[in-house]
Formats: structure tokens, sequence, C-alpha cells
């Protein structure tokens, strides 16, 4: 995952360009009748109003960019030398154009007040990026997605403006029981048909919390009382 910084006055401007136009670029699917923002991965890495005026082209190409759009720090072709290794840090080999539903979610952080907006990519997917490593607290307890449907209780141990470091704490061990002759059944599933473990030739238990540390995005983590669906 990357993080990329933009300036919110000029997110900003990008935004008021797009809420000034009555029609706007298409997307992959056909037309789109609202403002949004575009993020264009080739000369640079910039966002841009999909708003069409007077002024702007209907074709929208990675190898044009215009030095009003918002760019990327340090990825800015007008401006910075090694811009494409930087770019390439964050996209690989990957170009191209991204229709993002991100206008509303910055717009409220430009709202706030705050001075620079971040998003996460993957390469594949664009979201704002709010928090910062300084608003966790090593050493606190909290949640993160577990991959399985849920979510695992974690320990903070160290943390960085990307990702955060976790260990699992405080996670219920899970039991599955099983013969050579029936699929694998939690210990939960076999008491509700009245089956006892000693009716199974094998067990086998997940101890979550006997996993090593591991590696998750920062934004991953939340607070205990975060309802967020995982």
């Amino acid at each position: 995952m990357a993080i990329l910084k933009f300036s919110a006055s000029a997110v900003a401007a990008q935004i008021a360009h797009a809420r000034a136009c009555k029609t706007f670029l298409p997307n992959w699917n056909g037309p789109v009748d609202r403002p949004a923002l575009i993020l264009i991965v080739g000369n640079g890495v910039h966002l841009r109003s999909n708003g069409i005026d007077g002024t702007t082209t209907r074709i929208v190409t990675t190898e044009q960019a215009d030095p009003s759009f918002a760019f990327a720090d340090g990825m800015n072709p007008f401006r910075d030398t090694d811009w494409m290794a930087q770019r390439r840090m964050a996209f690989r080999d990957l170009t191209g154009q991204f229709y993002t539903d991100i206008l509303d979610d910055v717009q409220v952080l430009i709202d706030r007040g705050r001075g620079a907006i971040r998003l996460a990519t993957d390469g594949h997917s664009i979201r704002v990026f709010v928090r910062r490593a300084s608003d966790y607290l090593i050493g606190g307890t909290y949640e993160v997605p577990s991959g399985l449907g849920g979510t695992f209780r974690v320990i903070l141990k160290d943390a960085c403006d990307t990702f955060a470091i976790v260990q699992n704490c405080g996670n219920s061990a899970f039991w599955e029981y099983e013969d050579d002759n029936a699929a694998p059944m939690s210990r939960e599933r076999a008491a509700r048909q009245g089956i006892g473990a000693s009716a199974y030739s094998h067990k086998r238990c997940e101890d979550f919390d006997a996993m090593q540390p591991y590696r998750v995005p920062l934004d991953a983590l939340m607070e205990l009382d975060d309802r967020r669906v995982a």
C-alpha cells in the first residue's frame, strides 16, 4: 500500500471546478451526472475535476497534465526531478485513470481545515486515509479485520503512518472435532447436535493468540467501540 499526499487547497480547487460544471467526463460504465475527482497515473500523479467546461478537453490521457491539477507530493513532473521513480514506488508499472468516489469524504477534511489530503492505494483501489500513527497508543488494545468474517483483538506493538505491527491478544481458541468419515465440526456445533468430543478420533485447535506479530494497514485498526463492518 502506498500513501499519496496532496495539497488540500489544490484539491479544493478541483472540487470547486467539478461542482461548477453541469456536464462531466464519462467513466468506464458510461455517462456521469455528478461531480467527482479522477486520479491520473501517468505524466505524474494528479487529481483532476471530472467537470467539462469550455476549457476542458473531453479526452483524458495519462500523457497530458496541467500545472493547475492537484499533484501528489513528489510526483509533479513540472517540479520534481525524480517524479517517475516516486510514481513507480507507488504504482510499479501501472498507469491509467481512476474515477474515484472520494469527493465528499475529501470535502469533509477540507472543511475541517486539513492542510493536506492523504489517499491510500494498493494500485487498484483508492481511498481516503485519515488516521496517523500519533492517533494510536502503542500498547493499546484494538481490533482488526480477521479475514475470516470477524475481527481479532490485538495489542499495538508499533506503527508508522502507513502500517501497524500488532499482536493478537484476548481471542478465543477455535476447536474442531472430526472423524475419518465426517467433515470438521466446531465444538459449538457438536454441542448443539448432542455429540461429545469423545465420539471423534481427532481434534484440531486454532490458537489465534499464538500467532506471531503481523502487519496491517494503519487505518485497519479499530477502537473497541468502533462498529465498522470487518
